[in-house]
């Protein structure tokens, strides 16, 4: 009799596992997934054309608060934890929720779950959301492109809307954003790279989409997410840490796993870094890790018009992962605001819907809006919340170009982050090393 299966996700890890041991495998039995981390991707179905033969029916899936009940319900034999961004506490406690029902708990390694890519594949990750993994893979990209090599950006998905028309998905082009009706969250990590001039990947069957990667470049730049571990096997791995939060290269799950399986570490936002932090962060990773660089790096901010902040009253908006589960208080946005003096506003009195519940279950959450934004309601809720702060000027610390989605009815100022290495060697140095590796197995690149 086949075991019976609840994969625990949050829209990426979790469809790319099953599709990797469960799906067609008459061993198992996925009886459903459960949803969690992402608001509203609950009560929706892995549809049939993608979950194989075994499921003329698709896959459901459920909040994850159901757990408890729909292991009783199923009979379930096997809980397999499948998303990341997880604190050692958060994963043992979800660890005594699934054991406290009777059912065994799983993690599926990184040997079950990598596809062999025939391509050279250099790969980003970090140890949590927000220690800045998408400044160092536009890094890294700017280098590559520096060399005139052909390569496309392949990354860690966000399956968040019709996963029937997101099976692979390929980036050319602004347009194509809203071709595909993608997130705000998406298009935080996407547009940075198409205005480089450079193809994006993502979608939801990773062996399709690396069939394309390997079409369309010579180099795969595997740009994680939610401090996962890559879905492609690097040739070349890099673990970017963030010096504001010490010791959580070894509290994160998997955060430590890609600081053992790498090659080199770039800790960044080292000014920002309170005394002895960096030095706490060298010492851990010198005991999981002896070989990996070791890189000290600043995130430069960087604003478009920044009199329009300066001595102004503003409301800040920052990328939601960053804030809400990545589990800082703020991002690049407030770094700017405080930098040119200005008066930021809390927007928590102004909050509607979904942004008024993410700051109670995000608490943590510094005076910034998280930009929230994976259904229209959604979008409408920021929209209203913005519409009632009386301010200047909007910063946009996201590198979405929000404008776009809704209507801003005041001065937008947008900020980014550049890489600034301080001590160590350079990206030009860890691309050098990476390409060396690529000519040992026989790559002319």
């Amino acid at each position: 009799m086949p075991k019976k299966v609840i994969i625990m996700g949050a829209g990426g890890r979790d469809f790319h596992n099953f599709n990797m041991v469960f799906r067609d495998n008459p061993e198992y039995r996925v009886v459903a997934f459960t949803a969690a981390q992402i608001p509203g991707i609950e009560f929706k179905r892995y549809p049939a054309s993608l979950a194989g033969s075994l499921y003329p029916e698709g896959i459901p899936i459920y909040p994850e608060h159901m757990l408890p009940e729909l292991v009783k319900r199923f009979g379930v034999d096997e809980v397999v934890l499948s998303y990341s961004d997880l604190t050692y506490e958060e994963l043992g406690r979800k660890i005594a929720m699934v054991l406290a029902t009777g059912a065994s708990f799983r993690l599926l390694g990184p040997d079950e779950t990598m596809l062999e890519s025939t391509k050279p594949v250099i790969a980003v990750t970090a140890i949590k959301t927000g220690a800045g993994k998408s400044t160092v893979s536009r890094a890294i990209s700017a280098e590559l492109r520096s060399r005139g090599i052909k390569f496309v950006v392949v990354r860690h998905p966000m399956a968040y809307g019709d996963l029937e028309k997101m099976v692979v998905q390929i980036f050319r082009t602004l347009e194509d954003l809203d071709r595909y009706g993608v997130t705000i969250e998406e298009r935080e990590e996407y547009e940075p790279h198409i205005r480089m001039g450079v193809p994006v990947l993502a979608g939801v069957d990773y062996g399709k989409v690396l069939l394309e990667a390997e079409k369309l470049g010579d180099v795969i730049l595997w740009d994680g997410g939610n401090n996962d571990w890559p879905f492609f096997r690097p040739w070349y791995m890099i673990t970017v840490a963030d010096a504001m939060r010490p010791g959580m290269e070894i509290r994160a799950y998997p955060g430590e796993v890609n600081v053992r399986m790498c090659d080199a570490v770039i800790i960044t936002k080292v000014s920002q870094a309170k005394p002895g932090a960096v030095d706490e962060i060298v010492k851990n990773v010198r005991e999981i890790n002896k070989r990996a660089h070791i890189v000290k790096a600043d995130m430069v901010v960087e604003v478009d018009k920044p009199e329009l902040i300066s001595g102004k009253k503003v409301v800040v908006i920052e990328d939601s992962p960053t804030v809400t589960h990545g589990g800082l208080p703020y991002g690049a946005g407030y770094v700017a605001a405080k930098k040119y003096g200005a008066e930021v506003i809390d927007p928590r009195p102004y909050a509607v819907g979904i942004i008024k519940r993410m700051y109670e279950e995000y608490p943590h959450m510094g005076p910034v809006l998280p930009s929230t934004g994976y259904a229209p309601d959604q979008l409408r809720d920021l929209e209203e919340t913005l519409k009632r702060i009386e301010c200047d000027a909007v910063v946009l610390g996201t590198p979405a170009d929000l404008t776009k989605l809704i209507k801003i009815d005041k001065p937008v100022a947008r900020v980014t982050y550049r890489l600034q290495v301080i001590e160590g060697p350079t990206i030009k140095d860890l691309v050098d090393e990476f390409l060396e590796r690529a000519r040992e197995k026989g790559f002319r690149i």
